[in-house]
């Protein structure tokens, strides 16, 4: 029987590593990796309120769009400033081309009138037309943090206040909304990783 020299099994192995590795390269060409769906948690319910331009804005204005959602007020001494900062570099970090929008609903709109958040939304390089800051009726602004974005927001006890601004107790999270106004991700406002999570996930949404 005729052995096989060294050389000769060296390119068949080489050979056979070849054909593997094109072969694999076909299936991921035929058959791409789809995106690991993001899940539906809900659907905000239409609203009415204003932005930091006295403008109205509404859920209807919003569809079609991706959007990124947080509950803020503008004397909060501390968790604000820090969500704002995040969503700010959320901001930059979006191209405009995707047409994803900011939107951050205050929890004090007796004090957040739209003057108060245009100043805010200056303070923080906010983008005319592409990061809200939101106000109007108090019901309504509660209706659609906590019944609609599923945000706990408390006014806070006086005697569990660490100064005279810490009015509210709110949640922290950054809400991720798909076109239809549906609730696709929550993210720690708080935390540097909701920077790239919201805007890893907004991009997945607003290319489908």
């Amino acid at each position: 029987m005729k052995h096989l020299s060294d050389r000769t099994i060296e390119t068949l192995v080489w050979g056979a590593l070849i054909l593997t590795l094109c072969a694999l390269l076909a299936v991921f060409l035929l058959f791409p990796a789809r995106a690991k769906s993001l899940p539906v948690y809900g659907t905000v319910p239409a609203f009415a309120l204003q932005d930091q331009e006295s403008r109205k804005i509404t859920l209807d204005d919003l569809r079609g769009q991706v959007w990124i959602a947080d509950a803020i007020f503008t004397r909060c001494p501390g968790q604000c400033l820090i969500m704002s900062g995040h969503m700010k570099e959320i901001q930059a970090a979006l191209p405009q081309a995707l047409h994803v929008k900011l939107v951050s609903f205050t929890t004090d709109p007796a004090f957040d009138t739209p003057p108060v958040l245009k100043k805010y939304a200056g303070a923080f390089g906010a983008q005319d037309g592409r990061w809200l800051f939101v106000t109007g009726d108090a019901a309504a602004l509660h209706h659609t943090l906590v019944d609609g974005l599923k945000l706990s927001v408390l006014d806070k006890p006086p005697g569990q206040r660490d100064s005279a601004d810490d009015l509210f107790i709110h949640s922290e999270k950054l809400v991720l909304l798909d076109q239809s106004g549906r609730i696709r991700g929550y993210f720690d406002g708080e935390t540097l990783e909701a920077v790239s999570q919201a805007v890893a996930a907004a991009k997945t949404l607003a290319r489908q």
